[in-house]
């Protein structure tokens, strides 16, 4: 195990040179090594320079074990060795052990302060000397460089001279190349000030203190007293007043040439490349990021989001570098070959997802319809519809021709990421099937993730272009986020100016008069065709990425399980849905309504939009569901005759009770009511039937074996395949793979339109493929004696007592059958292995602030779950409002409930949510 970033353990080690204890630091890896130094800036060459390094190789040599490389650690400024410490005895103990050097580069950390200016040139020539002398280069094992800061360009720098012997690349926040065109970031230039420069470098420990402010959470004051150990003096600063000016951005720097080349020369060889990066620091942001994924576009990429600078300090990188280093020198990538395993079960033949706009370009009747506000009656008569605009199957059909040839025309090139920002309705639907045509990728990070999230998603997913309305595009214009612009919505040219937008979508469709199907390039199966964001429930969004033969084969699993064929009129009331009218042939419709916040949808709104299109089916989440249930005394007689007539009810998004269903199926007695299981991983998964739900409760109070203790989300769709992977006594998981009656694990899952892989995220997907073909949902579940499967929560949110793991939903569903009570989440308090389930409960009406709840309804609560579950819980809460995600407004944060509910419990104080 690798040491916490911020421990201090009793034995911290001192090295021979300094009485500051270094938490983390085994003093047999410190070591001194005299160099004779070839630098240009040496007045004598063959100058002895003395060398300190944190080297674990006498350990592993003492020890008879023989590394499988080694990882060259380079450091940046004004850091030293011990940023590497954790990777060290990372590399030490693990069971293929790897040798780790870590350099402190001359003039920094404990090395010799040689009194000269050292520039880039003179750093890398340096860094070559060192592995000459210490044997490196003629070792025979490959080498590794990992790097920091300024140790990006200086390792770089190292590899292209030794080809023979590097064997890969792994950095983390740091630079080759700086965009003459951009500023650089705004605490280097206060850096280089020369007001500031001698100051905030040498004069005092500013310059030290600043970088380790940016390490989020903060390091121990040892660690950060550990830091500062070498730079002690004036004198001993010096270095990082040379690293500062030696910054090579503007032309006529001395440095500018070295580092251009070696920039340059980056992307000429290809060796497997790992970036580990922390999304919040202000000095390598964003755009070094996609500098560096430019010049290496085969790398491996992982971003920390909210970690700042000194990520090494902060995250775990080490467990992640020795996985990589196992995958690429040790044997079969797990990750690749559940890839390849999940691609070649979805080798059926290709049909685009755009193939029904082909088929039906000579079809007059309605594709897409845009409702406006709802109207309404009094007297029960039919409503005058208020359809802003209806686009028939020949008019969407040639819209999408003609805008896909504009783009292109424009400069998008199939694989450009394109961010559409467009409400759902005929203008985002056009957009959609244009980028998917010309084989662009569609960034879909609608505004239900907040403005914060939406900036996390836009700017870690980094879109060459964005489509937006104006709303959309002035807050691009004030958050910054990526992509060139193009407006959805006609703008006069001051407004284009100030929003930076290049052009318009009707200028674009106005400039194409004619379309040569030659034009457009048929699509790659495999290749990218879609980023789609979770809704950022379980932590921050991520994005996850589906080719086009995964789109198609999305489109094919709703079409044969729910028997949408082309011809069915659909009502999307989920903003997700709304991308799959056209691909099923079937019409589409979105309600009046906020698609950021499904609870907007009224009964009335829903049914106008039903009858605009004689729709059959509907598709909408839960709490759009429990709004249209508490707004359905509105509805005239004909709008309740028209939602009569829909013959099939579609929820996805989180569990519906049984007792709404019920309560819809009054709305709709005609429909067949269905709640599938999935994930925006792969949607869907299940299906269960309202019918189903009712005999699976039937079956639990019959005692079939495995139903009862959760949801029941029914049987797996066409070409899906699930398991669980059994929990043990501390909440993990085991390894086999099982759908025993009644035992339950987390719940994996394979099929044709699962995802194809997290966004940038490595180690995510590396997680969710540890089982390889199948993908770990991070859900937990069960399967009865009839293969349903019963759903029962997070596997985050499993409740470690000490009679063993206990999940929450079957809790939570008994509570709400209390009568007053709304809304449940059942959370554990307390150490794992010994926690105490808290009940957090919405009561009817709502309460105006937290509170425990009074006695006896507390009681009632307790005894209900308890007879129900045999789960003790140990208090009620109570609260105005469950807190949940934008976009379902449905998923409770339990984790955030947890801290809360904990918090409030040890202080008896009850803030606010």
């Amino acid at each position: 195990m690798t040491s916490s970033p911020s421990s201090c353990p009793d034995d911290a080690a001192r090295l021979p040179f300094t009485e500051t204890p270094l938490p983390g630091v085994d003093p047999a890896w410190s070591r001194v090594v005299t160099v004779a130094s070839t630098a240009p800036v040496e007045p004598v060459p063959g100058r002895k320079r003395r060398w300190h390094l944190l080297d674990n190789g006498q350990a592993l040599s003492a020890a008879g074990r023989t590394p499988q490389g080694v990882v060259l650690a380079v450091h940046g400024n004004p850091t030293w060795s011990y940023l590497w410490r954790d990777v060290v005895r990372a590399a030490t103990e693990t069971e293929r052990p790897w040798r780790v050097v870590a350099v402190d580069q001359l003039d920094m950390g404990f090395s010799e302060r040689t009194g000269l200016f050292r520039r880039l040139e003179d750093r890398v020539t340096d860094l070559g000397d060192l592995t000459r002398e210490i044997g490196l280069d003629t070792a025979g094992l490959p080498v590794v460089t990992l790097a920091h800061d300024w140790g990006g360009l200086i390792s770089q720098g190292w590899a292209q001279e030794h080809p023979e012997i590097h064997a890969a690349t792994v950095m983390t926040n740091t630079a080759v190349h700086h965009d003459d065109a951009e500023p650089i970031p705004s605490a280097l230039r206060l850096a280089l000030n020369k007001a500031v420069h001698g100051p905030v470098t040498t004069g005092s420990t500013a310059f030290l203190d600043t970088t380790l402010a940016l390490c989020d959470p903060a390091p121990s004051k040892a660690v950060r007293k550990a830091y500062k150990a070498p730079y002690t003096t004036r004198e001993r600063r010096e270095g990082i007043a040379h690293f500062v000016a030696d910054i090579p951005a503007p032309p006529e720097h001395p440095s500018h040439a070295a580092y251009e080349r070696i920039a340059g020369r980056m992307s000429a060889r290809e060796v497997p490349t790992l970036l580990l990066w922390g999304t919040g620091d202000p000095v390598f942001q964003q755009r070094y990021l996609e500098d560096l994924m430019h010049r290496a576009p085969h790398a491996d990429v992982h971003r920390y989001e909210g970690a700042k600078h000194l990520v090494p300090e902060a995250r775990d990188i080490s467990t992640a570098i020795l996985t990589w280093l196992d995958e690429r020198f040790g044997g079969v990538d797990p990750v690749v070959e559940s890839h390849r395993d999940r691609r070649a079960r979805g080798r059926a033949a290709f049909v685009p997802f755009f193939a029904e706009l082909e088929a039906r370009r000579n079809d007059d009747t309605p594709a897409v319809v845009d409702m406006g506000p709802v109207t309404g009656t009094v007297d029960g008569s039919a409503p005058e519809l208020n359809i802003e605009r209806s686009v028939t199957w020949a008019q969407l059909s040639a819209s999408v021709d003609r805008l896909a040839v504009a783009l292109l025309r424009t400069g998008v090139r199939p694989g450009d990421r394109v961010n559409l920002m467009v409400p759902p309705g005929s203008m985002l639907t056009t957009l959609i099937y244009a980028c998917l045509r010309i084989g662009a990728v569609i960034v879909v990070a609608d505004q239900g993730l907040g403005r914060k999230g939406l900036t996390r998603a836009l700017k870690g997913s980094s879109p060459q272009w964005f489509v937006g309305i104006r709303k959309a595009l002035v807050g691009a214009r004030a958050l910054g986020w990526p992509g060139r612009r193009i407006a959805a919505d006609s703008l006069d040219p001051v407004s284009k100016k100030l929003l930076g937008v290049e052009h318009t979508v009707a200028e674009l469709m106005d400039s194409v008069t004619s379309v040569d199907p030659a034009e457009i390039p048929a699509v790659d199966p495999d290749a990218e065709a879609a980023v789609l964001f979770t809704s950022g429930s379980t932590g921050p969004a991520k994005g996850v990425v589906y080719t086009h033969r995964q789109m198609a084969g999305m489109r094919d699993t709703i079409r044969d399980t729910y028997g949408l064929r082309a011809g069915t009129g659909l009502v999307a009331g989920f903003a997700p849905f709304a991308l799959l009218g056209p691909a099923l042939g079937a019409a589409s419709v979105t309600p009046d309504m906020d698609v950021t916040s499904p609870k907007t949808l009224t009964a009335q709104a829903l049914a106008e939009a039903t009858m605009a299109i004689r729709a059959t089916a509907v598709f909408a989440s839960p709490a759009a569901i429990e709004n249209v249930l508490a707004t359905a005394d509105a509805l005239s007689p004909a709008e309740r005759d028209a939602l009569a007539r829909v013959d099939l009810m579609l929820s996805a998004g989180a569990p519906i009770p049984e007792q709404l269903l019920a309560r819809l199926q009054e709305l709709m007695p005609a429909a067949e009511l269905h709640t599938p299981y999935g994930m925006t991983e792969a949607l869907p998964l299940t299906d269960v039937s309202l019918d189903v739900i009712r005999a699976a409760r039937e079956d639990a109070q019959r005692g079939v074996d495995g139903a009862g203790r959760g949801v029941c989300v029914g049987t797996p769709v066409e070409g899906a395949e699930l398991g669980v992977l059994p929990l043990t006594a501390d909440g993990s998981v085991s390894d086999e793979i099982v759908t025993t009656p009644g035992v339950t694990g987390e719940i994996v899952a394979r099929a044709p339109h699962a995802k194809d892989h997290y966004d940038r995220l490595w180690i995510t997907e590396r997680e969710s493929d540890l089982t390889p073909g199948w993908h770990r949902t991070g859900d937990v579940g069960h399967f009865d004696a009839r293969e349903r499967l019963w759903y029962e929560g997070r596997l985050a949110h499993v409740i470690t007592m000490a009679q063993g793991p206990v999940s929450s939903v079957a809790a939570e569903h008994a509570a709400q059958t209390v009568p007053g009570v709304g809304r449940v989440a059942v959370v554990g308090v307390g150490p794992v292995g010994s926690q105490s389930a808290v009940a957090v409960i919405e009561t009817v009406p709502r309460a105006e602030k937290p509170h425990l709840a009074p006695a006896e309804l507390s009681e009632r609560v307790r005894a209900t779950v308890d007879f129900a579950t045999g789960l003790p819980v140990s208090a009620v809460l109570v609260v105005p409002e469950q807190p949940t995600d934008i976009r379902h407004n449905s998923k409770i944060d339990r984790t955030a409930l947890s801290g809360w509910a904990e918090r409030a419990l040890s202080t008896g104080k009850l803030s606010d949510l």
